[in-house]
């Protein structure tokens, strides 16, 4: 099979910083062009609008959708109605109605939609997944908090209604949260804390259980400073798992496991082309599914104004 011949739309900080290198170091791709308002990417065609990229180039393939999630829909619509396949950055939309909308439109044509979790291809993910499937897990404790003013300054988006807020960082919690638990677990309490002069949260505590024992407690807050932590702590009969550093590092009863190099976005962009070759999709909402449930069953708090 030829390389995909691929489009990028948004073209932003995540972009020059995971995705164009990971997909200049992949031959199953030839990036051929990009839509963005603002940005451009040196050597290939750029456009200010996906519409008019499509209508410009038919010969593209398939589009990776990096712009905020809340035009993310519109654009992926846009290009599975013209015959691409379509990468999703995380999260795959503003609700959950869009993505299965887009599903269904996908599965209609044909085509490859890809709902991409890029922190599930963290390096002690699956080695922290495959002990827990042996050794069942009694608790958890999530601890994701970092300085939104370091890792989001002046991206007003991320505070807009759909924007997410802090679990814009939080989501990525809950991809490893779904991804290495043997059982699922719900929503049972939580709390929310809306700056007044914001319309997304900046803090977040969930609680969780499963149909079993297990329970889960997370923590999210934007307003950290110093050390950032990306943290989580699972208690088995056989020990302690922790995943820490986004899920880089990982420990078992207190011994650092050794772990490959890291390349998140490089293994998302091959599970993309082994789905466009195989001609499959692959859908999964559940981590913005438990974001939806903390909207509808939060208890919500306002807190002082945030500035950047």
């Amino acid at each position: 099979m030829s390389a995909i011949k691929l489009a990028i739309v948004g073209v932003g900080k995540i972009v020059h910083d995971q995705h164009l290198p990971a997909i200049a170091a992949n031959p199953d791709y030839q990036l051929i062009a990009s839509a963005s308002r603002n940005n451009t990417v040196d050597g290939i065609p750029g456009f200010k609008s996906i519409e008019e990229m499509l209508a410009q180039m038919p010969e593209i393939e398939a589009v990776s959708l990096c712009m905020p999630p809340q035009y993310r829909y519109s654009a992926a619509h846009a290009a599975l109605t013209a015959g691409k396949h379509v990468f999703l950055e995380k999260p795959p939309g503003a609700t959950l109605s869009e993505v299965a909308d887009l599903e269904a439109l996908a599965a209609s044509k044909g085509l490859t939609l890809f709902t991409s979790w890029h922190s599930r291809y963290a390096p002690g993910v699956q080695p922290a997944k495959a002990f827990l499937a042996e050794h069942a897990p009694s608790s958890m404790h999530v601890i994701w908090k970092e300085d939104v003013r370091h890792w989001h300054p002046n991206q007003e988006w991320i505070w807009q209604a759909g924007g997410l807020g802090v679990f814009d960082p939080g989501i990525n919690a809950l991809s490893i949260v779904t991804e290495i638990l043997p059982e699922r677990v719900f929503l049972s309490g939580a709390s929310l804390e809306f700056p007044d002069n914001r319309e997304a949260p900046i803090a977040a505590d969930l609680h969780f259980q499963s149909a079993g024992a297990l329970r889960v407690h997370a923590e999210f807050d934007w307003r950290q400073t110093g050390k950032q932590s990306w943290d989580i702590l699972v208690e088995t009969a056989q020990g302690q798992v922790k995943l820490s550093d986004g899920g880089s590092r990982l420990w078992i009863n207190d011994v650092e496991q050794p772990l490959e190099k890291e390349a998140e976005y490089p293994s998302l962009y091959r599970v993309f082309a082994d789905l466009v070759k195989a001609g499959r999709s692959d859908v999964d909402v559940a981590p913005l599914r438990h974001v939806a449930d903390a909207f509808m069953l939060g208890k919500r708090k306002v807190v002082e104004a945030f500035h950047d």
